[in-house]
């Protein structure tokens, strides 16, 4: 008999197979490489609604502000790719060789301090992660001390997502702009452009968000997965148990940072590029869409509602472009008020049990994780 304690249950391990084989074999051996490439953009939306599910679904932290942290892994890693296509060769024609177009015409003369680090590829890959958590780190601080929850916290933090892509904007000789960086070119000298390489990194991301689903389902088997639950039903009740809830708090909204700039920077290797379109409110609000879609507590769910709404998106969007915005508000309303756990909700609901009778009824079984099968 297996026990709520498992690492992976049964239903759970024929979940991340099944994942696993949609992800490895079947989009690679029915998609083309174009088709395929837009998957794997589709899948880097995924690392942010993991973080949603641990934040949202287990800790009750909404938060409508991850395109911030997304953006940043993004730019973190985008700012290496530009110095490395900003060669003084590849920029002859400027006025000032050896730095990236867009500084060139904002007639900056030299790299800024602060862009230099990034020359490094050890740097950008430490940066992608650590400039989002740091970033989480000090919003949680100055929020969840102060006991700021609910949607008191999901208005300041999309505050932050405007206020972050205001100054993007802004600052458009640093960040190019509303442009965003753009003709990225290289990793180390590889050719990101080929069809090669973009196939091998749809498969780098695959394997990069099944490392982020297992540190997300060791969380939540954790005992502070448990805490998280417990805070997200009964804080107070945690608090007076002794436990500082500010700081479980403050840990979970910087794992999922982590997990959304890891998807950021696979989002700028996967696409060639990055934009503050991808940091504000709007990017923000449908990464909360992925994740009730799919299920805020079910991580593998996120994966899914990831995949089907952003397919959906551009889908439907080609042919009712100015459509397609209300139908993803309408979307949001349906899922939370009808199938409040999303799609991991209506399988466990409606479809598992009847897999379960059809099992029972030609092997004379239960079918593993079904609901005659212990409770999680």
């Amino acid at each position: 008999m297996e026990t709520s304690n498992r690492f992976l249950s049964r239903s759970e391990l024929i979940g991340f197979a099944v994942l696993a084989v949609v992800i490895f074999v079947v989009l690679p051996v029915a998609l083309d490489t174009f088709r395929l490439n837009l998957f794997g953009k589709y899948l880097t939306y995924a690392f942010v609604a993991i973080g949603l599910v641990l934040c949202w679904g287990a800790g009750g932290i909404l938060s409508l502000g991850q395109g911030v942290f997304f953006g940043l892994g993004g730019y973190c890693m985008a700012m290496f790719l530009k110095l490395e296509a900003s060669t003084p060769e590849n920029t002859a024609i400027q006025s000032t060789p050896g730095i990236p177009d867009f500084m060139d015409w904002n007639q900056l003369t030299a790299l800024p301090s602060w862009w230099q680090p990034f020359n490094s590829l050890a740097f950008a890959l430490l940066a992608v992660v650590m400039v989002p958590v740091i970033f989480a780190f000090i919003i949680g601080v100055a929020m969840f001390t102060r006991r700021v929850g609910g949607v008191y916290f999901a208005i300041i933090t999309q505050a932050f997502a405007a206020i972050l892509t205001i100054l993007i904007i802004g600052q458009q000789g640093y960040t190019g702009g509303v442009n965003g960086i753009t003709d990225l070119r290289t990793l180390l000298g590889w050719d990101i452009r080929t069809d090669e390489a973009k196939e091998i990194l749809y498969f780098v991301n695959g394997a990069l968000l099944f490392v982020v689903l297992l540190a997300a389902q060791f969380v939540r088997k954790s005992k502070l997965g448990r805490l998280l639950i417990a805070m997200r039903d009964q804080e107070d009740r945690v608090r007076f148990s002794g436990y500082n809830v500010a700081n479980f708090k403050i840990f979970v909204f910087c794992l999922g940072a982590a997990f959304a700039g890891i998807g950021g920077a696979m989002f700028t290797l996967q696409v060639g590029f990055m934009s503050p379109t991808l940091v504000g409110i709007v990017p923000s609000i449908e990464m909360v869409i992925f994740c009730a879609v799919g299920g805020r507590i079910s991580i593998l769910g996120a994966v899914y509602g990831a995949l089907l709404v952003n397919w959906a998106k551009t889908t439907f969007s080609e042919s009712f472009p100015e459509l397609w915005l209300l139908g993803l508000g309408g979307l949001f309303i349906a899922v939370v008020m009808i199938f409040p756990n999303g799609l991991a909700g209506i399988y466990a609901d409606y479809v598992a049990p009847r897999i379960s009778k059809l099992f029972k009824k030609t092997s004379g079984g239960d079918l593993p994780g079904s609901a005659n099968t212990p409770a999680e």
